[in-house]
């Protein structure tokens, strides 16, 4: 394990870069991160429509939410792998297609995320706020997501550690994230099979691990918080 690592660590961080494309746990990081980024305010659209006493509103968000969360990831890559390129008359890069696809999917989980925590505030937050003639626009930017998202955030962060490991399906059309680092060097070496998934479990584990502390932390933290207010 660790002579793989020692003769291969930089394919597994960085894949070929910088003399091709960024690929390796970097890859990952990146189309983890950004596809998180892209879909939260979709999902705080999502959060906020499942919530509205408009049926106009509340019903597509539902069936957006119920549809994609039904779905496994690797059917909605292959739909973005062959519906993007029919949609625009361009070949459209696998790294954009996977992206595309987590952004779909993560949208409806960090949706129900946004539901929970803006069902989680007492009633007497938006009440009083309206009370005070604030529109219902502006009740939600300066009173009730404020404190809502403050209350996600370590839901956020688990959803971090499932949006990387998810990641690793974005392989099987062809994006050089870590798995596809892996699957280069086991055609490589060929013998060392164990070996190298061992090493690429542990670049899984390492920040996955990491992260669901901290998650935990940020959540008995949240937690004091709400004790010292009552």
């Amino acid at each position: 394990m660790l002579q793989v690592l020692h003769d291969y660590g930089t394919m597994f961080l960085v894949g070929s870069w910088p003399g091709g494309p960024l690929g390796g746990f970097a890859a990952t990081l990146v189309l983890a991160g950004v596809g998180l980024a892209v879909s939260f305010p979709l999902a705080i659209c999502l959060g906020m429509a499942r919530t509205s006493s408009r049926r106009a509103a509340r019903w597509p968000a539902t069936a957006w939410v119920y549809t994609f969360r039904g779905i496994p990831l690797i059917m909605i890559i292959f739909w973005a792998y062959f519906v993007l390129p029919a949609l625009t008359g361009a070949t459209v890069p696998a790294f954009t297609t996977a992206l595309c696809a987590i952004v779909l999917y993560e949208s409806a989980f960090l949706g129900e995320i946004v539901r929970a925590g803006l069902q989680g505030l007492p009633p007497g937050q938006t009440e009083a706020a309206r009370a005070l003639g604030l529109s219902y626009g502006q009740t939600m930017r300066h009173v009730v997501l404020p404190q809502a998202l403050a209350n996600m955030i370590p839901s956020l962060v688990n959803q971090f550690v499932s949006t990387i490991k998810a990641t690793s399906i974005v392989y099987v059309i062809g994006v050089q994230e870590v798995t596809f680092a892996a699957q280069q060097v086991n055609s490589m070496e060929m013998t060392h099979a164990l070996q190298t998934f061992l090493v690429l479990a542990a670049f899984y584990f390492v920040p996955c691990f990491g992260l669901s502390r901290l998650a935990g932390r940020l959540e008995r933290g949240l937690a004091r918080k709400r004790l010292r207010a009552a």
